[in-house]
């Protein structure tokens, strides 16, 4: 990779942030990683998380008990488009889709199709949006 290919994709601190034991350092992720990564914070995230970004984030959470319907699929796949438009400039999202097959369970799966731009590279990843409690006691 040239080096103007390798500043645009860049560099960070791995999410959630670790520590090598060697050399008391944080670790860092680079290029497409670094762009997984990034995905993952912006939906994880509501708007006004950030106390200096205030605007950064998804959303997701606030449709945590909203009923799954065919309009709740629509604001969802909305509402990840526009996040990712506004704060992850170095992809192209090709296609969002939500799957509900797991509705019952409690988990909704969104899965992103995008290409990184500088490299024109395809890739996806499957973000599981859980919305019931994440437990396995049993009831009394």
């Amino acid at each position: 990779m040239s080096e103007s290919t390798t500043l645009f994709l860049g560099k960070g601190w791995s999410f959630p942030p670790t520590f090598s034991q060697q050399n008391k350092r944080v670790d860092i992720v680079s290029y497409e990683d670094d762009i997984y990564q990034s995905l993952i914070i912006i939906l994880s995230t509501n708007p006004g998380e950030r106390v200096m970004h205030p605007t950064f984030g998804c959303g997701l959470k606030l449709m945590v008990f909203d009923v799954i319907t065919e309009s709740t699929v629509t604001e969802i796949i909305d509402l990840v488009e526009r996040a990712i438009l506004f704060f992850e400039t170095r992809i192209t999202l090709n296609e969002v889709v939500v799957n509900i097959d797991d509705f019952y369970e409690g988990r909704i799966d969104i899965l992103l199709d995008y290409t990184i731009r500088k490299i024109n590279t395809r890739s996806n990843m499957v973000y599981p949006f859980y919305f019931s409690e994440g437990t396995d006691l049993p009831s009394s």
